[in-house]
């Protein structure tokens, strides 16, 4: 390798590692000084310097001039590998000094992988690591995808530096802001706070330094253009553009919009806001599963109770009444209290010593007594309706229970009238023959009978054959289909079914002779 080629690598190793070419040059020089000390086995380190005009290598040991064409190929190998390290630490420096200053910036990059859930994401020079936690709830990473994330952190993992992303920061709202709306960008129009809750919903307020500038309408866009670029980046988000105001009544109420606020009591004691409204807005006030009130809540930093008007009048009352039956509070200090915004006995102990002891007028140790008073009295309550609920719940249990053992019960019934129907009892017998065969067994068809057989049964008329009666009453059914055929006063002796299907293979006009 001449001077002219290592000029040219060192140039390119430079270029697509963004490592300075000095330090590129320095590790060569102490490979190859490392290499000339393991083919010579000796304890004198070999001088090695490169030119950096010209690549030219000078290198000496003990005074002697070295060429590096007779090193060998271990010697070889070896200071392969201490370029290599040389160069990996110098890329890891370069990468800490890019991107550690990039932290809560927003980067582009492109996803070249999904491992587990998690994305890797090529960032140019080097790679983003994108975890679940941090990816928007409903989305899905494809390999290929372009995706804008905010960098959170930068830290060094081993021999590589691992670049966190995220994409569920508020930040991020923040930043997009900036790269679509010039204004925000220009400090025109200032972003005062943001509350978010990714893949949801989001809140941010926003103020304008220029009156003449319409904060809400600069960062809407033209039919909605400028938010529906960044609508679009966060996979769908809503993003409601609020107003922002230094009153806090004000400010809260258009937090709280498309709801209509009535009426807005401030506590500042404990940073509580009782939003009244109207019985129709309650449901759009609060939004689907709170979330509406809860991001208002975090957009203005007060504590939102939401509450119509006459729910507000009775908890008004009864803590009222809760509070007289309180030894340790007068009646002044109730409607001070009242006064002030305490709605409730829980508002009561949130308060601090010195601020109850400026409203009742007492020192700080009979305060401190009060709120002991008024949070044993909440413990009492909340004791008395976690019972009331325990005791509701077995209620609706042993409700559901009966209803299920009903229904059970209501199943079985026609099932065992079934079985009554089809189970013969003792007193009505068998409406079978008493000698019927199980159907399974086969019987010979019975003879005819002899001459001498009938002249014995028709003298034998008058006397009943004993049994006759029983046979009678179990066979009723039998006896009268057979009465038509039976002559006057004879007893028919009792058959068995197949006897009378054999007998029907005699010929009917068959008498036998006198």
């Amino acid at each position: 390798m001449n001077g002219a080629e290592l000029i040219r690598i060192v140039d390119t190793i430079r270029r697509e590692k963004n490592i300075d070419a000095e330090v590129v040059f320095q590790g060569i020089e102490v490979a190859l000084a490392s290499a000339a000390k393991k083919h010579f086995h000796t304890a004198e380190e070999a001088v090695v310097s490169i030119s950096r005009e010209t690549g030219d290598i000078n290198a000496t040991l003990n005074g002697q001039v070295l060429d590096p064409a007779v090193l060998g190929r271990i010697a070889a190998q070896a200071a392969k590998q201490v370029i290599i390290q040389t160069i990996r630490d110098a890329e890891r420096a370069s990468l800490m000094a890019d991107y550690g200053d990039q932290v809560g910036t927003i980067v582009s990059g492109q996803i070249t992988r999904v491992d587990r859930g998690n994305g890797i994401v090529n960032l140019g020079r080097g790679e983003g690591f994108l975890p679940r936690s941090e990816q928007i709830p409903g989305e899905t990473l494809h390999v290929g995808d372009r995706i804008r994330a905010l960098i959170i952190e930068v830290r060094e993992a081993g021999a590589n530096v691992k670049i966190v992303l995220s994409r569920v920061h508020p930040e991020l709202i923040i930043r997009l802001f900036e790269l679509e709306v010039p204004e925000v960008a220009d400090r025109v129009i200032r972003i005062e706070t943001i509350a978010r809750e990714a893949g949801h919903r989001t809140k941010v307020a926003v103020s304008s330094m220029d009156s003449r500038v319409d904060a809400v309408g600069a960062c809407v866009g033209i039919r909605g253009s400028r938010i529906k670029n960044i609508v679009e980046e966060v996979a769908g988000e809503k993003i409601d553009i609020v107003r922002f105001n230094e009153s806090p009544q004000v400010f809260i109420a258009n937090g709280l919009k498309p709801a209509e606020v009535k009426e807005i009591l401030l506590n500042h004691d404990i940073n509580r806001a009782t939003v009244l409204v109207s019985e129709d807005q309650l449901s759009l006030a609060i939004g689907k599963r709170g979330q509406n009130v809860r991001l208002a809540a975090r957009l203005s930093g007060w504590n939102i109770d939401i509450m119509t008007p006459t729910e507000y009048d009775e908890q008004r009352a009864t803590a009222m009444e809760q509070m007289a039956d309180i030894e340790a509070v007068t009646p002044d200090l109730v409607n001070e209290l009242m006064a002030a915004g305490y709605i409730s006995l829980a508002d009561v102990v949130e308060v601090d010593p010195e601020t109850l002891s400026r409203l009742a007028g007492v020192d700080a140790e009979q305060a401190q007594e009060i709120i002991a008073q008024v949070a044993e009295r909440v413990a009492e309550l909340e004791a008395q309706a976690a019972e009331r609920e325990a005791e509701e719940a077995a209620a609706a249990e042993a409700a559901e229970a009966e209803a299920a053992a009903k229904e059970g019960g209501d199943e079985e019934a026609p099932a065992q009238e079934d079985a009554d129907a089809e189970t013969p009892t003792e007193e009505g017998g068998d409406e079978q023959a008493p000698d019927e065969p199980d159907a399974d067994e086969e019987t010979p068809a019975e003879e005819p009978e002899s001459e001498d057989t009938q002249t014995d049964a028709q003298a034998s008329d008058d006397v009943e054959p004993e049994g006759a009666e029983l046979e009678e009453t179990e066979a009723e059914p039998a006896e009268d289909e057979q009465e038509a055929d039976a002559e006057p006063g004879a007893v028919e002796p009792v058959e068995e079914p197949h006897d009378a299907g054999a007998g029907d293979d005699r010929e009917p006009d068959a008498t036998p002779e006198a």
